[in-house]
């Protein structure tokens, strides 16, 4: 272990994020190729692609931001 640094806890919430993010749009994606028997009432508005692709990027964009390398840089 190394001395005098730290990960910062925002990384970990993007990876958190993106993780979720991705598993949220992979089931999307999932649900529109194999609709329900009983779709719920705003099915065709696509909500956990869209969601998830918004966590996924909220999450790259942590990721990149707050990651280790980023900050030995700064």
């Amino acid at each position: 272990m190394r001395s005098g640094g730290g990960i910062s806890i925002w990384f970990f919430i993007g990876i958190s994020l993106l993780v979720n993010g991705l598993l949220i749009f992979g089931s999307g994606i999932y649900e529109t190729i194999h609709p329900p028997q009983q779709p719920v009432v705003l099915f065709n508005l696509h909500a956990s692609i869209w969601w998830g692709a918004l966590l996924a990027l909220i999450g790259a964009i942590y990721c990149v931001k707050f990651s280790p390398s980023a900050s030995k840089q700064s």
